[in-house]
């Protein structure tokens, strides 16, 4: 069962908050770090990336780059930008975009339950990005950016969080991105202790977001256990920072693919072996494919009822499990996967593997989309003119997924399997700096 525990934040001043709260450190790039720590000199990037302090010829990984970030948190701390709560609470951080709110709790996660498998992932990790998150964490004796996960919605949960939110946030902002954070802060102890044991009766908490940050903080916490011998489990170096958020309220976003080249095909070949393939309609510009509508379409869902599914306004989105869109040559094509072509299977059956394995390796030569160059890929965020313009430059052609859902995560995870990279893309992106975890 999950332990999932309170804890004494280091958070903003109420009237900091909106200046501090920055997207994760992996969004940006080393020049777009920069341009934001300049745009917003308190912002939490000058802790997350703190090369940022530094000239371009002073290498991100250098180990003044982490003892610089030590520094300036702890200066701010010091100097009262964040205060320290006084007693164990938890949180609730909700983040509304484009009209729709999510709202999870802010707490803190088991490195026990990391490694026994309550808590699950569904990707894997690679050793040299953890590296830099752990000297990190390690220097500043913080974690300062949650993980992102998810669990099957608990009654007793949301009625407190429901109770809680209609009094007053402690914070309320909106980002320059648009996204309005709100937070909450539980202190009532019978809400306390009704949330750990409502977490505790919970069998699988699962990672949606932030697999490196939560690898590398579970790392640090073994080193700190083998450092303490002694260790009884209460420390704090034996939990991560974490906001959980109940599926039924999580959203996830289209990954697409862009390809560089053809493998040698021209347009028109490669759309030849796409139509033996695939079930191939030509979408015009009325957002049509042939005489069938596209944007919006029946599908059945895992009851076998109707549902309508609305691809929004861009008729060029893909608009069920089972399709995609491929942009090439300056033309946008729906291509179905054949029934006969979806196995069962958790992982083989995902959009995103029936591409890899029907087309992406076979056809364009893309054997290890984890490593090959030739493959892109973008963000749902980013919009479908975002494919056309990479079409339009560095690549050849695009392929426009069909979000994975919540349901496909908690599947492949509980089979003990892995998702391919770059199958799911979370929005909102949860803010690092409002909740600082202390580990000693």
């Amino acid at each position: 069962m999950a332990v999932i525990k309170p804890f004494k934040s280091i958070r903003p001043c109420r009237d900091e908050a909106a200046r501090i709260a920055a997207l994760p450190y992996d969004v940006y790039n080393r020049e777009e770090a920069k341009s934001e720590v300049e745009r917003e000199p308190m912002s939490f990037l000058r802790i997350d990336r703190a090369e940022t302090n530094f000239p371009g010829s002073v290498d991100i990984y250098d180990p003044r780059v982490y003892e610089k970030a030590h520094d300036i948190l702890w200066d701010m701390v010091k100097r009262g930008d964040f205060i320290t709560e006084e007693v164990p609470c938890y949180y609730i951080y909700e983040l509304t975009m484009d009209g729709r709110s999510q709202t999870g709790i802010a707490a803190c996660a088991s490195i026990d339950d990391y490694a026994n498998g309550v808590i699950k992932k569904h990707e894997n990790t690679r050793a040299e990005k953890e590296v830099d998150r752990i000297n990190h964490v390690d220097a500043c004796d913080a974690q300062t950016g949650p993980i992102f996960l998810a669990y099957r919605a608990d009654e007793t949960i949301c009625g407190i969080v429901n109770k809680v939110k209609t009094g007053e946030p402690e914070y309320d902002f909106t980002s320059p991105d648009g996204v309005t954070h709100r937070v909450w802060v539980i202190s009532d102890g019978q809400d306390i202790a009704d949330i750990q044991a409502a977490f505790a009766g919970i069998d699988s908490i699962y990672i949606a977001d932030g697999h490196h940050r939560a690898a590398s903080a579970v790392k640090v916490g073994l080193k700190r256990r083998e450092a303490h011998p002694d260790y009884d489990g209460t420390e704090e170096f034996n939990y991560f920072l974490s906001v959980l958020f109940p599926d039924e309220e999580l959203k996830i976003m289209d990954y697409n693919r862009v390809v560089k080249d053809l493998n040698g095909l021209a347009p028109e070949d490669l759309l030849a072996k796409v139509e033996d393939i695939f079930e191939v309609t030509p979408i015009d510009a009325a957002g049509n494919c042939g005489n069938k509508g596209f944007a919006k379409i029946k599908v059945g869902d895992d009851n076998g009822m109707d549902l309508v599914t609305d691809s929004g306004t861009d008729p060029r989105k893909p608009a069920e499990k089972g399709s995609f869109s491929m942009y090439l040559d300056r033309k946008w094509y729906l291509c179905r996967i054949r029934k006969e072509d979806r196995p069962d299977d958790p992982v083989a059956g995902l959009d995103v593997s029936l591409l890899q394995n029907l087309l992406l390796n076979p056809v364009l030569g893309i054997e290890d989309p984890k490593t090959d160059p030739r493959i892109g890929f973008v963000g749902g965020i980013r919009g479908m003119d975002e494919l056309e313009r990479r079409c339009h430059t560095d690549s050849a052609v695009a392929f426009a997924m069909y979000p994975t859902s919540i349901a496909e995560l908690f599947a492949v995870a509980d089979a003990g399997l892995l998702m391919p990279p770059k199958s799911t893309w979370f929005e909102p992106k949860l803010r690092s700096g409002l909740f600082i975890h202390k580990l000693s």
